[in-house]
């Protein structure tokens, strides 16, 4: 059921919560516009990224300025995830400065910085094994370097922008351009093992492109004329017919979709049904294919505007001698309608959020719950339950890109050029590894202000 809007332009904060926060002033929050600063250090009151704190959930651990001076020739905007390595307390990012960083994870100081020819707004890829980083890079090429120093192991020039990030498995590397070429390469040597190329859609496009999949054998993606489909993993040699999902969506609406792309990076899980491929439409919304044959499961052809797709899940837990079952939603990022939850095995709509506007990032999973950018506000915690407002922080520049979470941390790189370190505290935590199956009482709990929808 579509439950009520969380939030619209802004925050839309219960009255008591609103009252509370009256009387906050920048400076009096502690966070620095530059350097590392902690969230309980002194106030220091020039132009601090932090304006409104609805709950108290979201913590700063520090913030840290991390954009070079070169940046006012760049992107107004950071669209690059982090990667975590947790074991080595790392964290990576990259920068519309062209750089990519190697970040303390505890404290947000800079360990090195890797400077690359343009834009980098890719997540990269750790490989613990080899210690070694995979990205991609506005410049057209993927890089390879040493994890420990940031130095260049291998450079292979594509000719097209990579911003999605590449897919290690075994020795091969799979990763796309903007030229809706999908590329498998060497891990060692960095030499092209094989390509496959759609010619992109004549006319608008939406930017964006979609990432590769990898699973049993084959690569899946989606491409800007509307197609997606299914190719073998050693040779690039098509497995599927390409399926036409912007046929699909005018057959389903009576109407030929005006943006055709098919921009988001294919979900792979396995449903009632079997295990399936799940894609995302701009203009034709959401369609399960069979990840062998490429036959439609279900559609839903009502979410427009996709741009990232995201597979929520929660274990079954017993609680007092109560069984109670898991959950799966696919969470659906538009940048028109708002984020959507989905049933996996029918497609069916669970809830929907009208988000504020200029679109959101893509969603991420953290301590039971759902953290996502907003790109001209800031970010915000939502409930998994129906959508709910949990937590928000107000960014001056906004958060168009993705945040990074594992257990209850999350990293973040402002529109600003702030790298946040943050903490999500759980309701009801007592310093124990609360269990996050009990959400039901935990994020829709009245003392947070935010009630199940109506």
């Amino acid at each position: 059921m579509r439950g009520k809007t969380a939030f619209g332009a802004g925050l839309t904060l219960p009255s008591a919560l609103r009252r509370s926060m009256a009387g906050l002033s920048l400076a009096g929050l502690g966070l620095a516009s530059a350097g590392c600063s902690s969230f309980r250090s002194a106030a220091n009151a020039e132009g601090p990224v932090w304006k409104h704190h609805a709950a108290g959930v979201i913590q700063v651990e520090f913030t840290r300025k991390l954009v070079a001076p070169s940046r006012k020739d760049g992107e107004p905007y950071e669209r690059g995830q982090p990667e975590i390595d947790a074991a080595g307390k790392r964290v990576f990012v990259g920068s519309s400065d062209g750089g990519l960083y190697a970040i303390h994870a505890n404290s947000g100081e800079t360990i090195w910085r890797f400077q690359t020819l343009s834009y980098v707004q890719s997540r990269p890829l750790y490989n613990a094994n080899e210690d070694a980083l995979y990205f991609g890079s506005h410049d057209g090429a993927l890089y390879k370097v040493a994890a420990r120093s940031g130095a260049l192991v291998w450079r292979l020039s594509t000719n097209a922008e990579i911003a999605r990030q590449p897919i290690l498995r075994g020795d091969s590397l799979y990763f796309a351009n903007a030229n809706d070429t999908l590329i498998a390469a060497d891990r060692v040597t960095g030499k092209t093992l094989w390509t496959y190329h759609r010619t992109p859609a004549a006319g608008m496009e939406v930017a964006g492109y979609s990432g590769p999949a990898v699973g049993s054998g084959l690569v899946y993606m989606g491409f800007s004329d509307g197609t997606a489909t299914a190719v073998d993993a050693k040779t690039g040699e098509e497995r599927w017919q390409p399926v036409d999902l912007a046929s699909e969506a005018e057959e389903a609406r009576g109407e030929v979709p005006k943006y055709l792309d098919v921009d988001t990076t294919p979900l792979l899980t396995t449903i009632q049904a079997g295990p399936v491929a799940i894609f995302g439409s701009y203009e034709g919304g959401v369609y399960a294919l069979d990840a062998e044959l490429g036959t439609q499961i279900w559609s839903n052809t009502q979410a427009h505007g996709v741009s990232d797709l995201e597979l929520w899940e929660q274990p079954s837990y017993e609680r007092d001698g109560q069984f109670f079952p898991g959950r799966r939603l696919v969470l659906v990022s538009t940048g028109t309608q708002g984020l959507w939850a989905l049933d996996p095995d029918t497609g069916e709509e669970i809830w929907r959020r009208d988000l504020p506007h200029g679109g959101v990032s893509h969603p991420v999973a953290v301590a039971g719950a759902i953290l996502i950018g907003a790109s001209q506000l800031g970010l915000y915690l939502l409930s998994p339950i129906d959508g709910s407002l949990i937590d928000g922080i107000h960014l001056d520049a906004g958060a168009s890109g993705t945040p990074a979470a594992l257990g209850r941390r999350a990293y973040l790189l402002t529109n600003g050029g702030q790298f946040l370190g943050l903490s999500i505290n759980a309701p009801g935590d007592d310093g124990q590894q609360p269990n996050y199956g009990q959400l039901e009482s935990r994020w829709d709990a009245p003392k947070y202000g935010f009630g199940k929808a109506q």
